[in-house]
C-alpha cells in the first residue's frame, strides 16, 4: 500500500513522513512487514496471509494513518546522525571542475560548502542502501548529468538537484560526483546492512587522500 502526499520533493513534508513511519513502525502491528518512506509518499509492506490483517484492508489503512498522524508528531527528532568522511581531492571529484563551472563556484569552496550543510537522509532506494539526502546548498545545485555514467565508483559521493547521494557500489549513475568516502555504504553481513536510513541527518567532512586510504 502506498499513500502520496506530494508530487515534488518539500523538506517539510518529507520530515513529516519520516515523523509518520516512525509512528507506524512503534505500533508494531504483526501483518506489517515493513515501512517505507519515500520523497513525498509512504509505502507499507504487508503479510497479505497475515491472520490478523484486518479487512477491508484499503479503509482500515486509511483510518490507521489518520490515527498515527495525531501522535506522530514526538517522532520528529528521532534520526541519528551519520558522520561521512569525504575525499574531495581531485582524482575522485571526477566533476568537480563541471560543477564549479556551472554554479560559479570555486572548486574548493565547493567542498567546503557541500561539507558545511546540514544534510538529512530523504529516503534510501533505487539500489539497496542508496541515500537520497536532502539539504545541499543552493549555490551548489546543478542538473543531473546529460550523459550518465555507466558506472559510477563505489562510495562516490555526487550531486544533483537539491540532493547528495553516495552510491554503496558501481552501479549506473547521472549525478555529479564531487568525491568519495571509504566507508562502506552497504554491507548484506552487516546489521543494519545499511549505512544510511531515512531521517538520519548527516554530516560530510573533509579528509585527505592519506586519511583515507588508512580508512579504506
Amino acid at each position: 500500500m502506498y499513500a502520496e502526499f506530494g508530487d515534488k520533493l518539500d523538506l517539510e513534508t518529507n520530515q513529516s513522513l519520516q515523523a509518520l513511519a516512525a509512528a507506524l513502525r512503534a505500533r508494531a502491528l504483526p501483518w506489517i512487514r515493513d515501512v517505507v518512506p519515500a520523497l513525498c509518499g509512504i509505502a507499507v509492506h504487508f503479510d497479505p496471509y497475515h491472520p490478523q490483517l484486518p479487512a477491508p484492508l484499503l479503509e482500515r489503512f486509511e483510518a490507521m494513518l489518520q490515527e498515527v498522524f495525531k501522535s506522530a508528531s514526538k517522532f520528529e527528532d528521532s534520526g541519528r546522525v551519520v558522520e561521512v568522511p569525504v575525499c574531495y581531492d581531485s582524482e575522485f571529484a571526477l566533476d568537480l571542475e563541471d560543477v564549479s563551472s556551472l554554479t560559479k563556484v570555486a572548486k574548493q569552496d565547493v567542498q567546503k560548502l557541500h561539507a558545511k550543510s546540514k544534510h538529512s537522509v530523504l529516503m534510501v532506494g533505487f539500489s539497496p542502501g542508496q541515500p537520497y539526502i536532502g539539504g545541499l546548498d543552493a549555490k551548489l545545485s546543478v542538473p543531473r548529468r546529460a550523459a550518465p555514467r555507466t558506472q559510477m565508483p563505489a562510495g562516490s559521493v555526487a550531486i544533483a538537484n537539491a540532493q547528495t547521494c553516495v552510491y554503496p557500489y558501481e552501479t549506473p549513475g547521472g549525478w555529479s560526483i564531487i568525491g568519495r568516502t571509504p566507508l562502506r555504504v552497504f554491507d548484506p553481513a552487516r546489521e543494519p546492512a545499511s549505512l544510511f536510513a531515512p531521517g538520519d541527518r548527516v554530516h560530510f567532512f573533509a579528509i585527505t587522500r592519506t586519511e583515507y586510504e588508512k580508512l579504506k
